[in-house]
């Protein structure tokens, strides 16, 4: 089928006609618009899923398994059972019967993150598995009791050196249905044959999820309808999912979300939720379940650990003959998420051979799951420092370097780009970072006692867009539009961007649009992940927005300026629409509905499948830059200046999309320099389960970043816009680990970049 669709004709692709906001526009787009949900939040009034109350609702806590694999043996409720407040404990022994999650990928809606039962029997599975669930009157009354719960376990052989797990043996890797493997040609061979190469290993640690707000869930039962407030990525998805665990129809289930203290993709369906639904039916009374900090550590996965091996042969002239990428990354037993590291090396060099590889290895640990560019943010550390080392050996200049081995068309499917201005990113940022002023001889700078060098690095994400989008639009006589989507607001300005495409859309003002969000009750399945939110709104819309046409121009009937037009000739303007060539031929909303006696018409449609992903090579690029400083007494590292610069289509909003490039940036510098999940292999427990051990950057931690943009329009996406969730984190790591070899002359292959690494 891929096959056919990358030969097909483009005008039988959604994406073959440019979108017509790409040329049609009322001046929304582009804009700067703050949040129109930031009064809310500043004021108090935003209310998130641990912040809604029902009359008579408890309060939960959970008990946390300390082994990483066995039986429990005993488990001694009494005393948190005599605790004040407290109203039942649950447990294996007494909970509702639950079938297993339904594992993320496994099915369209499927959303768990792994396919553990959940509180059914006494075997233990992970160090930090849910044991028990108190409920009380009060948090404290909870919080105190879960710690008075005295379990004893028969422990069996568990597997938590990644080590010993590879001499083992290793399995191949799969990503979104997809092996994790590329080749052409014999890289091996080509690589051995080059004049000039680097073969460099690579090491990133386990990365555990601090979205700020944690992860609470509000479960009442409402006679045979479970209602869920939760902080969720995937409203719908977890419906469906829970519905299949309690054995009831998915209309049974609603979940709301109507705002998320940062998901990255660690807001999705976790034991959590399960347990607080379970807890409610259990309790016959509504349940709130809000995890503590140490508790996010022990139930939400987080990014995996990965071994990678980075092999570049090149001539004496700059023109890469061999690109080897490959290692090994851990995972949990039934995980559908190993770290795709290889993902970024797919579209980002030509090169004469390609072998890219990932192999996985199962612990007896947490499942791992999404996090902020899942593959990207680790692999481009991996492919763009050895692309710096390959680069330095051949006296070439790291962006003429890159640029001088761009691809013409996708290395690995042949396929052509949809739109890859790389090349100005890179001219761009050079410009504004004054590149021409670096020194490439390391330890050259100085300032004081502190060294001071400069890196760059490619940063590239996919365009996704997922099956199963819908939308409905309802517009009244007035003419004031309402938008209906089961999609996400998870501070990246959801709502405010979508605001602005359907205002656009429609030929209306701003305030004339109300966008509907974050209840799985409205239309759509739609994943907040993978940067896809923009293109599979904007689709839907898209769609939903022809079918309202069609039918406004059904209701104007013979005797409206429209008369004769078909849905293609139509645009939107001034509350109303006209021929799109002859905006004379015009006539309002309001005059439509009022000559057919309509207070509002509705409309509900669903996108074409995302076969664009199967016809072009669609990515957001990046030029990242960094100045860096490093302290030649201390080795502490400072970063002084960093600049992205973008390629990412068109930018929908101005302000939220440089909030969301910046927020990547902070991510990724992170990432760099301290984020690191210290995994006890003895026995299997994360040991630093608090944001006073494992660090994540703070103010004086992030310099003032600067972003910039091409604002280039896709013309195979909707609103001509790519995804900019996730581009900001790639490559940053690199650009920071190149910066501190320019200051140093250290190469540090092994994240994060502490100062020990440098003494």
């Amino acid at each position: 089928m891929a096959k056919a669709i990358a030969i097909a004709p483009d005008a039988w692709i959604p994406g073959g006609e440019p979108d017509p906001l790409i040329r049609h526009q009322h001046g929304h787009i582009g804009k700067p618009l703050s949040r129109i949900d930031g009064p809310l939040k500043v004021a108090g009034q935003a209310k998130f899923a641990a912040e809604f109350r029902f009359d008579g609702m408890l309060y939960a806590a959970l008990a946390y398994a300390t082994v990483a694999k066995g039986t429990i043996t005993q488990l001694d409720t009494s005393a948190a059972e005599a605790a004040d407040g407290v109203f039942a404990v649950m447990t294996h022994e007494n909970a509702p019967r639950l079938n297993p999650p339904p594992v993320f990928l496994t099915a369209d809606k499927a959303a768990g993150g792994d396919p553990s039962p959940v509180m059914q029997d006494a075997s233990v599975r992970w160090n930090g598995e849910p044991i028990a669930v108190v409920l009380a009157e009060t948090q404290e009354q909870a919080d105190h009791a879960a710690t008075l719960i005295d379990a004893t376990y028969a422990q069996d052989v568990a597997l938590t050196s990644l080590a010993e797990a590879i001499a083992r043996g290793t399995s191949p890797g799969q990503f979104m249905g997809g092996p994790l493997h590329n080749e052409s040609g014999d890289a091996a061979t080509d690589f051995a044959q080059s004049p000039v190469g680097v073969d460099l290993t690579f090491t990133t640690p386990r990365h555990n999820h601090n979205a700020i707000e944690l992860h609470g869930v509000t479960a009442a039962w409402e006679g045979d309808t479970l209602r869920l407030h939760d902080a969720s990525q995937l409203v719908a998805h977890t419906a469906w999912s829970l519905a299949q665990m309690f054995g009831i129809d998915e209309k049974q289930i609603i979940v709301t979300s109507p705002f998320v203290g940062g998901g990255f993709g660690g807001k999705c369906l976790w034991q959590h939720q399960m347990l607080a639904a379970a807890a409610a039916k259990f309790a016959g009374r509504p349940v709130r379940l809000t995890l503590s900090r140490e508790g996010v550590y022990r139930v939400v996965g987080g990014r995996g650990q990965t071994e990678q091996r980075v092999a570049l042969g090149a001539d004496r002239n700059g023109n890469l003959r061999a690109l080897i990428h490959t290692g090994v990354t851990a995972k949990s037993p039934g995980a559908a998420m190993p770290e795709p590291f290889i993902m970024p090396t797919r579209s980002a060099y030509a090169a004469g051979s390609i072998l890219l590889d990932v192999r996985t290895v199962d612990l007896d640990s947490l499942a791992n799951t999404f996090m902020r560019a899942p593959g990207e943010s680790v692999g481009t550390f991996a492919l763009e420092c050895a692309i710096d080392e390959l680069a330095e050996k051949l006296s070439m200049d790291p962006i003429e370097f890159r640029l001088k081995n761009e691809p013409e068309t996708d290395p690995t499917s042949g396929l052509p780009f949809s739109a890859r201005h790389i090349d100005v990113a890179w001219k761009q940022g050079a410009e504004r970072f004054k590149w021409h002023e670096r020194d490439a001889t390391p330890r050259s700078r100085t300032d004081g006692e502190w060294l001071v060098g400069v890196g760059c690095a490619t940063a590239t994400y996919p365009y996704y867009r997922m099956p199963g989008g819908a939308a409905r639009i309802t517009l009244r006589r007035d003419g004031h539009a309402t938008i209906d989507i089961a999609a996400h607001e998870m501070g990246m300005g959801t709502a405010t961007a979508q605001t602005q495409v359907c205002a656009e859309r429609l030929g209306l003002p701003l305030d004339a649009i109300t966008f509907n969000y974050g209840d799985s009750t409205l239309p759509g399945v739609v994943l907040a992940g993978g940067s896809q939110q923009t293109a599979s709104i904007g689709a839907s819309v898209i769609a939903a927005h022809r079918a309202l046409v069609k039918e406004l121009l059904r209701l104007a009937g013979n005797d409206s300026p429209l008369a004769g037009l078909k849905p293609d000739d139509v645009a939107s303007r001034d509350g109303g629409i006209c021929k799109a060539d002859e905006e004379a031929r015009f006539e309002s909303y309001t005059s439509i509905l009022d000559r057919a006696k309509r207070d509002t018409v509705s409309v509900e449609a669903s996108p074409p499948m995302p076969m664009e992903l199967m016809h072009w090579s669609m990515h957001s690029h990046g030029a990242m830059f960094c100045e860096a400083r490093v302290n030649q007494v201390t080795g502490e590292i400072r970063i002084s200046r960093f600049l992205g610069s973008f390629d990412c289509g068109r930018i929908i909003n101005a302000k939220t999309a440089a909030s969301q490039f910046r927020g990547g940036i902070i991510m990724g510098l992170g990432l760099a320099l301290m984020e690191e999940t210290q995994f006890d292999e003895r026995n299997g427990r994360i040991a630093n389960a608090s944001l006073a051990e494992y660090h994540v950057p703070v103010h004086m931690d992030v310099p003032e970043i600067d972003v910039i943009w091409t604002d280039i329009a896709d013309p195979h996406t909707p609103m001509g816009a790519r995804g900019v969730g996730e581009i900001g984190i790639t490559g940053t790591a690199a650009a920071v680990a190149n910066a501190v070899y320019n200051a140093t002359g250290n190469r540090v292959r092994d994240l994060p970049i502490t100062l020990d690494k440098l003494l």
